[in-house]
């Protein structure tokens, strides 16, 4: 049975995510839809990126993901469906594609065929494009080749012999706060040298945790989460909130 994930800025409490689903449903009962996240921030295609990132890689070979955020973002409507180490990716060419990936293959993007069709039309481009992937129909047809994506810059941390300089690049539901250090690049600088992790204008951290309750219940800590990148949080507490953090926010190491 094909899977199908969404990823979207809808929030639950109105009609839309349920229009897309009964459309795609309507082409292919059978299929299984997974809901990824439709909390992500209003046109927040760098928290959607963040998200789907992190967990596509863990669906077999073959699903397809659809990503629906700030859909109308640019001039002229444009949406996608890309292929991309053996999973499917439907959405706008807003950027959020270039945040997904480091380099996609050659003839592995199309741009679909955009219709007009009611007040909500990227159901029913969602629902074609599901369709034609599932059906086992040649991608290569799915629509009309694309050499170029838009392009959206992402925050990158600046190493040096002694330092790392990062950001805050997301925020998660129990506020704890995500730089972009991750753990390759901070082993490659440490080399078993001594560290302090700065953060505005508070107490450096100079231990690496491995769970949260690590520390008393109230303490800061930091440790390399689940997807490998540098993480500061509060046992049982709201680290964002209490330590005024958010995204954009510089995270710095040095070494000693």
């Amino acid at each position: 049975m094909p899977i199908v994930t969404l990823t979207s800025d809808f929030g639950l409490q109105d009609f839309y995510v349920g229009l897309i689903k009964a459309a795609i449903l309507s082409e292919d009962e059978q299929l299984n839809i997974v809901d990824i996240s439709h909390n992500v921030n209003v046109y927040d295609i760098v928290q959607g990126a963040f998200i789907l990132k992190n967990c596509f890689a863990e669906f077999p070979v073959g699903t397809v993901h659809i990503v629906s955020i700030n859909n109308y973002g640019t001039k002229k409507p444009c949406f996608l469906a890309v292929r991309y180490a053996g999973h499917y990716f439907i959405g706008p060419d807003n950027g959020i594609f270039s945040l997904l990936f480091d380099k996609i293959g050659e003839g592995d993007v199309y741009e679909l065929e955009y219709e007009e069709q009611g007040s909500f039309p990227i159901k029913h481009i969602f629902a074609k494009a599901v369709r034609h992937i599932t059906g086992g129909m040649p991608f290569n047809e799915i629509g009309f080749p694309v050499d170029e994506i838009e392009e959206r810059i992402s925050f990158q941390p600046v190493v040096s012999a002694s330092q790392i300089r990062g950001a805050i690049i997301h925020i998660d539901n129990y506020e704890n706060v995500i730089s972009n250090i991750s753990k390759a690049s901070f082993e490659q600088v440490a080399k078993g040298r001594k560290f302090s992790v700065f953060f505005k204008r508070h107490n450096p951290i100079k231990q690496i945790s491995r769970y949260y309750n690590d520390v008393a219940i109230g303490e800061t800590l930091c440790f390399f989460n689940a997807s490998g990148y540098l993480e500061i949080a509060i046992n049982m507490g709201k680290a964002a909130s209490l330590l005024g953090l958010d995204v954009e926010d510089t995270i710095q190491v040095d070494f000693h």
